[in-house]
């Protein structure tokens, strides 16, 4: 039976801004207030998406969120007609509007975190919607979240759903930006990455001084055993609490595995001799391939403005491994330096691919960002939801659909629009009937 790695990208939503939301992210922060474009920044992520699907690769998509977010905001007292609720906020907490409007579910990497059957003590593919409790807009993704994974993934036969963890900071969960898995191959058991910012439990124990660690050492544990995994397949690893204070908010800013390839930089983790030592013990195989890029090459600062690991690390159908890369690494010399020199370094890592997502990078997102990672055999992959797979009818409905419904400029004092609303609203009932959604939104019910 063949088995894949597929990549479910998150389709950018109509209402995609720079509000400087995340506090932590240096590239959030740094271009907030910017005019966006929303058509362009989804049409970029659509022609990632089919490339690699063009490439050879499994990929899906998966739908965004409904922003401006009225169920919110009418939950914290603003009241009245749509117009209303949008004006009253817009003068009372723009902030809060921001919050409500915020495009982020487009980085799937955050949307959930995944286990194969392969690893699973039942058998199934395993999703735990992440809860993000970190960024008040992100917390308020993980409902919906939910039922567009158990829409794209919905035969149980196959797939296990599991509700997103208790909302609170010793549960703070990010998702499969901070988890990894390295195994031989897809379809063989692998080890499960579970990297930390810091353990609410040990108030002792190293954690960052002055950005916050959105992923707690509780949170992963509680994943694992939702997951069924065995002790023997999990590894936690803490996250070096000074680059998160450099920037590096979440692993996949730092560091990305793929198949026997983990690629990461020097400064990444805490303890990382005895932890590398752990992942060889409970590796089911001796080709194992640790690529450690040295603080001399790449500093932590170019990696985070390239997003030098925020890139994919994919196997291609010849077996040869590529980096799907920003075009920010090209336009910086160190990690255009470094790149041209891994391919040659006699690891499967063979190719680098480079794409234009420089609206996602503005946001403080690169290629990782902007996808969650499923590995499924030939079976499990009938059983997705056939629709939300990339071939070239997809590709071309959704760009007609983005050329349709999406404004070429939105501005963060456009979000307190009212025909913002109709506008996305009428772009997400359609889209679920492109991609047999159903009713998946609040709006809908």
């Amino acid at each position: 039976m063949k088995h894949f790695e597929a990549n479910f990208d998150g389709l950018v939503g109509p209402t995609h801004n720079y509000a400087g939301l995340s506090f932590g992210n240096v590239a959030s922060l740094n271009n907030a207030a910017a005019t966006s474009s929303p058509k362009s920044a989804a049409k970029q992520g659509l022609k990632k998406a089919k490339a690699l699907a063009d490439l050879g690769l499994v990929q899906g998509m998966l739908a965004p969120q409904e922003r401006p977010d009225l169920h919110t905001l009418r939950r914290i007292g603003f009241s009245g007609t749509d117009a209303q609720v949008l004006q009253k906020a817009a003068e009372q907490a723009p902030a809060l509007l921001r919050a409500c409007c915020s495009a982020s579910s487009m980085w799937t990497a955050n949307a959930a975190t995944v286990s194969p059957s392969s690893d699973t003590q039942d058998g199934k593919i395993h999703f735990t919607p992440a809860n993000l409790v970190d960024k008040l807009h992100r917390s308020i993704e993980p409902v919906t979240t939910g039922n567009i994974l158990a829409a794209t993934f919905a035969n149980t036969r196959y797939f296990n759903h599991h509700t997103h963890l208790p909302e609170h900071p010793s549960f703070g969960d990010e998702g499969a930006a901070n988890h990894t898995r390295l195994c031989p191959q897809y379809g063989q058991s692998g080890v499960e990455l579970f990297v930390y910012g810091q353990s609410v439990t040990n108030p002792s124990a190293p954690k960052p001084a002055k950005f916050p660690a959105r992923q707690t050492l509780e949170a992963s544990q509680a994943v694992a055993r939702l997951h069924q995994l065995d002790d023997d397949s999990c590894v936690f690893m803490q996250q070096n609490p000074d680059v998160i204070d450099q920037g590096v908010f979440h692993n996949d800013v730092i560091a990305v595995g793929n198949q026997n390839v983990l690629f990461y930089h020097e400064q990444a983790f805490l303890n990382t001799q005895q932890k590398l030592d752990e992942i060889r013990q409970k590796f089911n195989g001796d080709d194992l391939h640790f690529i450690e890029v040295p603080t001399a090459k790449v500093s932590i600062d170019d990696a985070v403005r390239s997003y030098l690991f925020n890139t994919q690390v994919v196997t291609l159908p010849n077996g040869e491994m590529a980096i799907i890369a920003p075009t920010d690494c090209q336009e910086n010399p160190a990690v255009y330096a470094y790149l041209q020199e891994v391919v040659t370094l006699g690891t499967p890592i063979k190719h680098v691919h480079y794409f234009d997502v420089k609206q996602s990078m503005q946001n403080g997102g690169g290629p990782a960002c902007l996808r969650l990672r499923v590995a499924m055999n030939e079976v499990e992959v009938a059983a997705v939801n056939q629709h939300t797979l990339m071939n070239d009818d997809l590709f071309a409905k959704l760009n007609a659909w983005v050329d349709k419904h999406y404004r070429d400029e939105l501005s963060v004092a456009d979000l307190a629009d009212p025909q913002l609303v109709f506008e996305s609203r009428t772009a997400l009932d359609e889209l679920t009937q492109i991609m047999k959604l159903g009713s998946v939104y609040q709006f809908q019910k």
